[in-house]
């Protein structure tokens, strides 16, 4: 090892030895050749959308060596190398998430009701109840909706300052080591533009949350260049005024570093998540000059619309070649060493595609092997030749079927129960019996965990009717509910409220008042003007073991946040087959008859998510 990377690890970690950034290189490699072949096996119509990491690969793995158990994530879909690194994911279930298998050991993400490059790991047990967090590495469930995933990465981040500042909550201790837990974001360049991203940033430095938000900058949103997403094109220069004062412990630490350089990634990543953690200062990871090989998606080739210019350079400052050539010039490895790496991954990774994709297609096989042999019994049972060409019409045409689907044999065993119908015979029964077997199996693979079903489940609850004495006294419906929720915050210490005017006022209506003076300005807490992440901050803690009672002013106010509780509150325990959840209440009011904003009524939407 040379004297120039002998003074870099030193400043860095003693974990980073010649060995552990070799293996550094294997995930890089590994993570892009994944990249490279799951294009491949989107355009020749094994899947139907792909869209990869690569070009994100060395900042990903540099990240990892900040991350401890405990910590979790809150990103988007380009964040395969991450996951890889922590051991989260292994290249086959990269795949079988490609192929959209809903089989939750082979996809455990999302169980194939996601697009790929969507990722979680499992929080909650089978039964419903809470896993130990502290132990690993966490996930929160990705969703699609650009900058979606920011409002719950304050809450994620924030619950951290909870458990370090708040008393009474030893009985949680597998959510929390004493608040050490960072929430380690990441989000692109583009996306930067949105609403959401700035609301969040706000929000998480206000509450003195423990994010570290890393921007992926590669220049681009699609086609469109930063020039056209970000004033003056820097979104360095932008979030410049959240930068902390020296002296103070307000605001951000804030970080450039570009996405092709290891050394300097191993040690801006480090060094914040140091801060980060044991200060609760946010902080902020802008990585620029990062590329994107393959363009956005496999919907488009970034050839359209990036300069002859802009694409050599993205050729000479792609990040695995970079770090390939700084492990050289360090001495770290050989030329033949690092060819040896490349072949070796680029094998493994062909290796565990193939496994994927038998073990996703094996089922589907298995199942048409059946449903032939069903309607060949049924065929050979009828005596009426027309119906007896129908069916075996509908029998060849799924046995030579390329790749058949479930809905093509659902599709088909109608078909033949319609041709045949009157002519009752065991063999039809059978296959009448087979189909009912099989829609109630697509059911469960599908659509299960669109509602809690554990012990905790709102649908198990035994209503209480109200009984009145001739002593009971008339009160004003506020005091009922102050006197509810006074209830609920002394039996369980994992409960919150907050919103606007919710904890010095008591909230506009008073359901609150007097509460914040009982149990802390935490426990009963003011918030901005920012209902998105309100119902963010909802999610993210709720994903940690609290129970949020989050409050949106006015019922017409709920249309701020409608995106984040339809698209990431409403579908969290079906996107990941029942291994999260997220459960918040939303308390607001409505119908003040006073002006079109505060009588609004978007109830059909809210019920309809």
């Amino acid at each position: 090892m040379t004297e120039d990377l002998r003074s870099q690890a030193e400043r860095l970690s003693p974990q980073f030895t010649g060995e552990s950034i070799l293996n550094d290189y294997r995930v890089a490699v590994r993570s892009r050749e994944a990249s490279l072949l799951g294009r491949k096996e989107v355009l020749t119509g094994k899947a139907k959308f792909g869209i990869f990491g690569d070009g994100k690969e060395v900042a990903q793995v540099a990240m990892a060596h900040a991350f401890r158990p405990g910590d979790t994530r809150a990103g988007y879909y380009r964040d395969q190398t991450l996951m890889l690194a922590l051991g989260l994911l292994t290249v086959e279930q990269l795949f079988a998430q490609i192929y959209a298998d809903p089989d939750p050991d082979r996809e455990p993400c999302s169980a194939g009701r996601q697009m790929n490059g969507h990722f979680a790991t499992r929080l909650v047990a089978e039964d419903g109840s809470w896993l130990p967090q502290v132990e690993g590495f966490n996930s929160s469930a990705d969703l699609s909706p650009t900058g979606s995933q920011m409002p719950r990465l304050v809450g994620l981040a924030y619950a951290s300052r909870l458990y370090r500042e708040l008393d009474g909550l030893e009985d949680f201790s597998g959510f929390s080591d004493n608040g050490n837990e960072i929430a380690f974001g990441t989000i692109g360049n583009a996306t930067c533009a949105e609403g959401l991203f700035w609301e969040s940033v706000n929000a998480a430095g206000v509450l003195r949350a423990p994010m570290l938000l890393s921007i992926w900058d590669d220049g681009y949103g699609i086609s469109v260049p930063n020039e056209l997403q970000i004033t003056k094109g820097d979104i360095s220069g932008l979030i410049r005024g959240f930068q902390r004062d020296p002296e103070t412990r307000e605001g951000f630490d804030i970080h450039t570093v570009h996405g092709w350089d290891y050394p300097g990634l191993c040690e801006t990543y480090l060094n914040a998540a140091r801060i980060v953690r044991r200060e609760h200062v946010p902080a902020i990871v802008h990585v620029d000059e990062m590329t994107q090989p393959q363009g956005h998606s496999t919907s488009g080739s970034h050839e359209r619309y990036k300069s002859q210019e802009r694409l050599d350079w993205e050729a000479a400052y792609d990040c695995i070649r970079r770090m390939r050539h700084w492990i050289l010039r360090q001495e770290i490895a050989s030329e033949s060493e690092l060819l040896a790496v490349e072949k070796e991954e680029a094998d493994g990774v062909r290796a565990a595609q193939r496994r994927a994709w038998e073990e996703f297609r094996a089922p589907f096989e298995e199942e048409r092997t059946d449903f032939v042999a069903l309607a060949a019994h049924v065929e050979n049972s009828l005596a009426h030749e027309l119906a007896h060409e129908e069916v075996r019409a509908v029998r060849q045409r799924i046995g030579k079927q390329q790749s058949v689907l479930r809905r093509d044999l659902a599709v088909a065993a109608t078909e033949i129960l319609i041709h045949t119908r009157g002519q009752a015979s065991e063999c039809r029964d059978e296959l009448l019996e087979w189909r009912r077997r099989q829609l109630g199996a697509n059911r469960r693979r599908y659509g299960s965990d669109l509602y809690s079903s554990g012990a905790e489940s709102a649908l198990t609850v035994e209503p209480v009717e109200p009984s009145y004495d001739d002593q009971t006294t008339s009160v004003a419906g506020f005091e009922v509910l102050n006197a509810c929720f006074d209830a609920a915050l002394t039996r369980m210490p994992n409960v919150l409220a907050f919103g606007e005017d919710v904890g010095r006022l008591g909230d506009v209506n008073q359901g609150m008042l007097g509460l914040q003076e009982t149990y802390g300005v935490l426990r009963v807490s003011d918030t901005g003007i920012r209902e998105t992440t309100i119902l963010g901050q909802a999610i993210g803690v709720a994903m940690r073991g609290f129970r949020p009672i989050a409050e949106i002013q006015y019922l017409d106010y709920l249309l701020y946040a409608l995106q984040i509780v339809s698209d990431d509150l409403a579908t969290l325990r079906w996107r990941t087959r029942g291994s999260q959840k997220a459960p918040v209440i939303v308390r607001t009011r409505g119908h003040r008859l006073e002006g079109v904003w505060h009588s609004g009524s978007p109830m059909a939407g809210v019920l309809n998510l």
